[in-house]
């Protein structure tokens, strides 16, 4: 049975789960359209699938998994050795690209997300940019990319010399960052951040990602 993605391809979460799937080179799922506009991730049935009524869930055969971080080291688990080695081959990788991944989710993302909401998503729910927390965020975010910086200008990723979960979990909010909230100055003005990220996002499994976005289509 093939896997199913209950998600859309606007979803920053869905995102990183459908690059996951590329790089590790499956193609056998569907991904299944959550129309959140409709309001259908917070049907009684949805509700089911993911209490919290967030997307994307994951089935495969009788495991059904939310949270997309959760997702994606299943994946990676599941198929190792296949496509990518997103965790890294040794016991030492596997930590580093843990610890990474975590920094993402703590650190790295809280801001970003705050930012792209305000500066990208809020019109869509009916409210209006708040100027003064995208200001807040940014100094938040300004913080923990000097932390990347130096990091970055001995390791060519975050984990070491490999491409990892840890990098592709950056990838969906980043992109909308630079290319939607007018922030690309946060990655430009750091030299080492700005290579690392000019490499990530040209991967080709991102770029058929990005395609697959159902707000792309209507442009």
């Amino acid at each position: 049975m093939a896997i199913i993605v209950h998600g859309a391809g606007f979803s920053t979460c869905t995102q990183r789960t459908l690059t996951t799937l590329a790089e590790l080179n499956v193609n056998d799922y569907k991904l299944e359209f959550v129309d959140m506009m409709k309001g259908v991730h917070k049907s009684p049935e949805f509700l089911k699938k993911q209490p919290f009524g967030q997307i994307p869930v994951l089935e495969d055969g009788d495991i059904q998994i939310f949270e997309s971080r959760a997702i994606i080291r299943y994946l990676a688990e599941k198929f190792e050795g296949q496509g990518t080695p997103l965790l890294g081959k040794t016991v030492k990788d596997k930590a580093l690209v843990s610890q990474w991944l975590e920094v993402e989710s703590q650190n790295y993302n809280p801001p970003t997300a705050q930012i792209v909401y305000q500066r990208v998503f809020s019109s869509m729910f009916g409210s209006s940019c708040n100027e003064d927390v995208v200001t807040e965020q940014v100094a938040k975010l300004e913080k923990v990319l000097d932390v990347y910086e130096a990091h970055l200008s001995n390791n060519k990723y975050l984990a070491g010399d490999f491409f990892s979960l840890a990098d592709l979990s950056h990838l969906p909010y980043t992109y909308l960052l630079v290319n939607a909230a007018g922030k690309s100055d946060l990655i430009t003005s750091r030299p080492h951040v700005s290579a690392w990220w000019n490499d990530i996002s040209s991967r080709p499994t991102f770029q058929k990602v990005l395609g697959m976005n159902e707000f792309n289509k209507k442009e």
